[in-house]
C-alpha cells in the first residue's frame, strides 16, 4: 500500500480534499493511506512559533526549519516502511513544471512526504537536507501551498491501479499520449437544437474509434499547437525505429 504524509499548517483543509474527491476512493479501497501532519505541532515555544523574519531582512516571513525538520523526521516514522526510498516533494516556484509524466513517475513503490509551503518560502536548509524533488504548476502565485500540493496528490493517486473503478479511463484523459481528449456526449441526444454526432450513436466501435482519434488530433492541433508538435514529432521516432 503506498503511502502519502502531507505537511501542512491547516490540516481540516487536507482533510476536507481528502474526503470530498477521489482521494476518499484511495483510502476506502486501502489503496493509499494518507498521513495528514500539522506542523504546528513542533512550533515553538507556548504560541508554536513556525515562521519568522528572513536574515538579511526584507518583506514577508519564512517557515522556520527546525519545526520542519522534525514534522519531515515524524513523517519517515509515520510511514516507517525504509526499505523503499521516500520521495520528499516541494511545490516551489523553481521547481520543474508539473505535468502527466511527473504525476506517473510518483505512481510508483516510492512512499511520498509532501510539504505544503507558506509565507515567502521556506528555510532553505530543509530543501538540502530532505527535498528529493521540486514541482511547480506553471509561473503563478497562489496563497498557500495546500492548494498545490493537493492538485499534484490528486493527479498522481488518481493514476494507481484500484483507485478509479476503470484505470483505462485515466489512461485516455488528455496528456496520458500527447494528445488533448476527444469531445464527449451524453443523453439527450438532441438538447437547444445540438445533437450528438451521428458516429457515436451507430454502434460501428470501429468508426468510433476512428472518430475519437481524430477529433484528439484535430483539438489538440487547434488549442496546444506544441502538444501537436510532440506528437508528430514521436510518430516520425516511431516510423524511424520500424524502418
Amino acid at each position: 500500500m503506498k503511502q502519502i504524509a502531507i505537511i501542512t499548517t491547516v490540516p481540516d483543509v487536507i482533510h476536507t480534499i481528502i474526503d470530498n474527491s477521489i482521494l476518499r476512493q484511495a483510502k476506502d479501497h486501502d489503496v493509499v493511506t494518507f498521513h495528514v501532519i500539522d506542523v504546528r505541532e513542533f512550533g515553538k515555544g507556548n504560541y508554536r512559533q513556525i515562521d519568522d523574519t528572513p536574515f538579511g531582512g526584507g518583506s514577508g516571513m519564512v517557515m522556520m526549519a527546525e519545526p520542519l525538520l522534525m514534522a519531515i523526521d515524524f513523517a519517515h516514522e509515520r510511514i516507517g516502511d525504509l526499505e523503499n526510498e521516500t520521495h520528499v516533494l516541494l511545490p516551489a516556484p523553481q521547481g520543474s513544471i508539473w505535468n502527466h509524466d511527473c504525476a506517473l513517475e510518483n505512481t510508483k513503490d516510492e512512499n511520498l512526504i509532501v510539504i505544503c509551503g507558506r509565507y515567502k518560502g521556506i528555510d532553505q536548509r530543509v530543501i538540502d537536507k530532505y527535498v528529493t524533488h521540486e514541482y511547480s504548476l506553471g509561473d503563478f502565485v497562489v496563497s498557500n501551498g495546500e492548494l498545490t500540493a493537493m492538485i499534484m496528490v490528486d493527479s498522481i493517486v488518481r493514476l494507481i491501479p484500484g483507485v478509479l473503478n476503470s484505470i483505462q479511463s485515466a489512461l485516455t484523459d488528455s496528456f496520458a499520449r500527447d494528445l488533448l481528449d476527444h469531445p464527449h456526449y451524453t443523453r439527450p441526444r438532441e438538447i437547444d437544437g445540438m445533437s450528438v454526432p451521428e458516429v457515436l450513436l451507430g454502434g460501428n466501435h470501429k468508426n468510433i474509434q476512428s472518430w475519437r482519434q481524430e477529433k484528439s488530433e484535430e483539438r489538440t492541433r487547434e488549442k496546444r499547437p506544441d502538444l501537436w508538435k510532440k506528437y508528430r514529432q514521436s510518430l516520425v521516432e516511431l516510423e524511424t525505429n520500424n524502418e
